[in-house]
């Protein structure tokens, strides 16, 4: 598919109960401060696509500084063109705070064995971080998730025999603790912080020096590779996605308002619209979700609802899921305080997420950070927006 230039456009979080189906929008035009990025028409190659006054196409160096393939915001060159670190965070109630978490440029969420949630942070601009943390365990889907963005992908620990057969070849480049099941550990990269009253198991951080030096010492490219294609399409400055003609979220629930077994509904988090900004404020818990480094509540500009197969593999034992992260499947955007129904598709491990509207038009994502649900579509029934 050769749109992945126009990649992954938008899902936008508000909270509107039910689905927010458009079915009469045929002829929609969306807009960007008032000006067409895509004519919805019916019938396949002819459809418009967005143009390049409205959204980002060519990267240029402007005094030292390029626009970010992650965020479309302008920063260092260097921060750039340098490949991100895909960072594997635990999210249940007892490893809290997370540090570090609210410089993150995309955030994926997926439940995991126990039906909790744990992340998956991409950062792209860490050189005033000391560490980051705590880092947990991978899982499969967060692997091939990673692929997409020609991520640098850091784990302590991991489901072996799912985890193992990935990230011990050359598919994807890796900084991961010496724990069993890993050959070729980056103990350099990693070390524990005393947490007094916390598990052991939430005291592991990375640390960037030493992540630095795994990086250098395993040889790892450290710019994007030519198999990286950007993340989303963004609106070009000056310029903003309205999508005024669907419907309003302001409150988004990947998991609904009630307790579930889907993953979500642990954790019952929720995005706030602040139409002020234009960015969406995260709950869960019942409480503000913070940074412990700033304090800062987090905020991005885009929420997505990947809308996955999932299944458990193995339930006499550890309860492990499988995601599946290919192929095709429902979407819901959230951005500008909208909500665009479509679908997601990706091809192959190194293709980017596609997300189209219902009448096969890119979405296009305001510039800022995103945060990506993916959701077992069992449960798919409990998410909700208003």
């Amino acid at each position: 598919m050769k749109k992945k230039v126009l990649a992954a456009m938008i899902v936008a979080m508000g909270i509107l109960t039910g689905c927010g189906n458009n079915e009469d929008a045929a002829s929609v035009v969306h807009t960007v401060e008032g000006q067409p990025i895509a004519s919805e028409t019916q019938g396949g190659e002819d459809q418009a696509q967005p143009s390049g006054d409205t959204v980002i196409t060519e990267r240029t160096v402007v005094d030292g500084k390029m626009q970010s393939y992650l965020t479309g915001e302008w920063k260092d060159e260097a921060v750039v063109k340098r490949r991100n670190m895909a960072v594997i965070m635990p999210n249940n109630k007892p490893s809290l705070p997370q540090y570090g978490i609210s410089q993150a440029s995309i955030v994926y969420e997926a439940p995991v064995e126990g039906r909790i949630t744990r992340l998956m942070a991409l950062f792209e601009d860490y050189d005033d971080l000391d560490h980051i943390g705590p880092v947990r365990s991978a899982r499969d889907y967060y692997v091939y998730e990673a692929m997409a963005y020609d991520s640098i992908f850091v784990n302590w620990g991991l489901a072996i025999p799912f985890v193992g057969p990935i990230i011990n070849t050359d598919r994807i480049d890796n900084v991961s603790q010496a724990v069993e099941g890993i050959d070729v550990a980056a103990p350099e990269a990693f070390d524990r912080i005393s947490r007094s009253g916390y598990a052991t198991e939430y005291t592991g951080y990375l640390f960037i020096d030493g992540y630095n030096e795994a990086v250098d010492r395993l040889g790892y490219e450290t710019e994007y590779t030519n198999r990286f294609v950007q993340a989303f399409t963004f609106a070009a400055d000056g310029q903003r996605a309205e999508y005024a003609d669907y419907p309003e979220a302001t409150k988004i629930y990947p998991g609904g308002t009630s307790s579930n077994s889907g993953g979500y509904g642990n954790a019952n988090p929720c995005f706030t619209y602040n139409e002020e900004d234009g960015l969406y404020y995260r709950t869960q818990y019942g409480a503000a979700h913070t940074d412990e480094m700033n304090g800062e509540q987090i905020a991005v500009s885009n929420v997505v609802f990947k809308i996955c197969h999932g299944e458990v593999r193995d339930p006499a034992n550890l309860d492990y899921l499988a995601f599946g992260v290919h192929g095709t499947g429902d979407a819901y955007v959230f951005t500008n305080g909208r909500v665009i129904k479509g679908t997601w598709s990706r091809e192959g491990d190194y293709d980017p997420n596609i997300f189209l509207d219902e009448n096969g038009n890119e979405i296009v994502f305001n510039q800022g950070k995103t945060w990506i649900c993916n959701i077992w579509d069992e449960y798919s029934q409990y998410m909700s927006y208003e």
